[in-house]
């Protein structure tokens, strides 16, 4: 008996998910102060961010998908990234990194397999440590980065203005 659960596959992310990431980001941009943007993107807008996360490197994008066994589309979950940590060259082997994850995707597993697959990539880079800033409160990221060996470091108070209110943003580290 089949038990309505797709299997979810993680992968590079590919110039083809431009348009499904960015209707991905611009969910938290509308809807929640998980990200301090304040304006949607086209997926135009978004393109340099993708290209910036190649198949190799310490950069990278990884994309949860869901279906695609037939011949039919993939719907993506979400996605991780990790990103330059600081543009000065001495940060260069540190990397921010976070997840996003589909409306509809929580609590399913999602972010734990987005995150292993980014580790596995870097375990193989030059990257001496990990940072995420997350939003609080934000629970389930905070229980997440801590599954994978973050520790809180400190809080930036009231660092972000959205929605007409002053939000506080957690740093996590990880060694790598």
């Amino acid at each position: 008996m089949p038990s309505g659960r797709t299997e979810v596959q993680v992968r590079p992310g590919v110039e083809g998910d431009l348009e499904a990431l960015t209707d991905l980001y611009n969910h938290y941009v509308r809807e929640t102060p998980i990200t301090f943007d304040t304006a949607v993107f086209t997926p135009e807008e978004r393109r340099p961010w993708l290209l910036s996360h190649p198949e190799d490197g310490p950069h990278r994008l990884m994309v949860a998908v869901e279906g695609g066994s037939g011949g039919k589309s993939q719907r993506i979950l979400g996605y991780a990234t990790s990103s330059a940590f600081r543009p000065k060259p001495a940060y260069g082997t540190s990397v921010e990194v976070t997840v996003y994850l589909a409306p509809d995707a929580g609590r399913r597993g999602v972010g734990t397999l987005l995150y292993k697959a980014l580790f596995e990539a870097l375990a193989e880079e030059d990257v001496h440590r990990a940072y995420a800033g997350i939003v609080t409160p934000n629970e389930a990221s905070a229980r997440l980065h801590e599954r994978f060996g973050f520790r809180h470091v400190g809080t930036y108070r009231e660092v972000g203005r959205k929605f007409g209110r002053y939000w506080d943003v957690a740093w996590y580290e990880k060694e790598l």
